[in-house]
């Protein structure tokens, strides 16, 4: 079956049993009875990289620790962008029927972050119920408060495509700043939330609403580490003629390369993605062979997924663990430079003034490169809600064992589970 994979002694589970949550009970296991790569990620992160996060508190700074859940969870595709872009029209589109909870005008009409997925009926079910089902990758959000969760739901219903892809339809980016400050939860950090978890993610533009606002420049800077993530969506652009396209096109980019700091070009589909014809009168026969070219890119794109998400779970842990890492170095170089008795409130916000020069020293130290630090103000600000002398001392041996778990570990059970989908 395409969507299997197993070992050489084990018969290949179908992508049912893969993500189901039965193999959560094999944890215990040695590696030699560990069934796909997927187990073997949830034993190293119990045994060698949950012990590290828990003891320097990395949860509260950077993402929630992992559950099963979030290990057996699908893949999952979220679709940002301003409001009226098509967003919900293109997973209708893609799933060719309505799903529960979808609505659709051109003013602005989701204004709920709403999770497409499969279930074994048409329903929807409300944020705070799905935040604490044990089985949904969703138990993080709750960090996001109670203000959040009501503007979250769940649309699950019967659908071959949901069996292998989860989609996360967003609230529209607002334009004007004044919206922004009446959004009573805070927008960026769950749609960076979203982004850590997510496969891709398709930033939607129309022909119309080009501009970058302050909201949106500041949601896709929160995507930062996820970059190779986004895919760029020029949808409804049959509703300009070919020579108006072109600009547009240009315009887009222009716009794009003042916010995404990437020397490298953004991939960018053009199409209509909606159930109606391509409109021709405007967009000419060319144009119409085009779009179909782009559409069907884009749609080989969000097909190979499925196929890719082992090894992006594999990519995340790995990210994950180097960022735990460095944050363990980060908390025991601040304990280090505390007092041992006196003085120790003025020490404390020496240092998280000069937080960036502690940064330093701990690369420099260590030899980190620069890039996989993390954002020095957010850091100030969960910092200052802890006293450093409360902290762990560093610990040689839990960090030994991350190390010794991304050098040996990790390469082993690739070993042993080459490609699940050969």
């Amino acid at each position: 079956a395409p969507f299997s994979h197993g070992t050489p002694q084990v018969q290949a589970p179908s992508t049912n049993s893969w993500f189901s949550s039965k193999s959560a009970k094999k944890i215990q296991t040695p590696l030699t009875a560990v069934t796909s790569v997927i187990d073997g990620l949830k034993r190293l992160y119990i045994e060698k990289l949950k012990p590290l996060e828990v003891a320097y508190r990395f949860n509260d700074f950077a993402s929630p620790l992992l559950t099963n859940s979030d290990f057996d969870a699908k893949p999952m595709v979220m679709l940002l962008g301003q409001y009226s872009t098509g967003k919900t029209t293109f997973i209708k589109h893609l799933l060719k029927s309505n799903f529960p909870g979808a609505h659709i005008g051109p003013e602005p009409t989701t204004d709920r972050f709403v999770v497409v997925m499969s279930g074994s009926d048409e329903r929807t079910v409300p944020g705070n119920t799905i935040a604490v089902q044990a089985d949904m990758p969703f138990n993080g959000l709750t960090t996001f408060g109670g203000a959040f969760l009501s503007k979250f739901e769940c649309s699950q219903m019967p659908h071959p495509l949901l069996d292998h892809i989860t989609f996360v339809d967003t609230p529209g980016v607002l334009s004007g700043e004044k919206q922004r400050t009446q959004r009573s939860y805070d927008f960026t950090g769950v749609t960076s939330w979203f982004a850590a978890k997510c496969d891709v993610i398709l930033l939607l533009f129309d022909p119309h609403k080009l501009d970058i606002s302050d909201e949106f420049k500041r949601v896709i800077s929160s995507l930062r580490g996820n970059e190779d993530k986004i895919r760029v969506v020029l949808n409804k652009a049959d509703q300009v003629d070919t020579q108006q396209l072109m600009r547009v096109y240009g315009a887009l980019m222009w716009s794009l390369g003042k916010v995404l700091n990437t020397p490298e070009v953004m991939r960018v589909y053009i199409g209509s993605f909606n159930d109606k014809p391509v409109n021709e009168s405007a967009v000419g026969p060319i144009g119409k062979e085009l779009f179909e070219k782009e559409q069907e890119d884009l749609l080989a794109d969000l097909k190979d997924i499925p196929k890719k998400a082992c090894d992006r779970r594999v990519n995340e842990f790995v990210k994950r663990a180097r960022a735990a890492k460095i944050h363990a170095y980060i908390i025991g170089q601040l304990k280090k430079e505390m007092p041992a008795m006196m003085g120790k409130a003025k020490a404390q916000q020496r240092l998280i003034d000069n937080l960036q020069d502690e940064f330093a020293k701990v690369q420099r130290e260590y030899h980190l490169p620069a890039g996989d630090f993390p954002d020095v103000e957010h850091f100030k600000q969960v910092l200052a809600g802890y006293s450093i002398d409360k902290f762990e001392k560093m610990k040689p041996k839990m960090v030994q064992a991350v190390d010794d778990m991304l050098a040996h570990d990790i390469p082993d059970l690739l070993k042993n589970f080459s490609n699940p989908y050969q």
